[in-house]
């Protein structure tokens, strides 16, 4: 299943490890590090960072959606997977 991170960017669901507020300490230097080993994926379209989205591929992908959306979209990509699951 694909996860609307916003303004037409998807990534996948299933890949997705977390979803976090970029303004914390660790999450900048995180940002600093993907940046340096090109794995930083900025799908901001130029707007604010509002979230970092952390994938199990080691990428870091910076979104300008709130993390609570991102994270209710995921939760109702979960839900109707497992309904079709059902």
């Amino acid at each position: 299943m694909l996860l609307n991170i916003g303004y037409g960017n998807f990534v996948m669901a299933s890949r997705v490890i977390s979803i976090v507020s970029p303004s914390a300490a660790p999450m900048k230097k995180l940002r600093d590090l993907a940046g340096n080993v090109n794995k930083l994926v900025d799908a901001t379209h130029g707007r604010r960072t509002r979230s970092i989205i952390v994938m199990d591929s080691d990428h870091v992908i910076l979104s300008a959606i709130n993390p609570e959306t991102i994270a209710s979209r995921f939760a109702s990509e979960e839900g109707d997977s497992e309904a079709l699951e059902s």
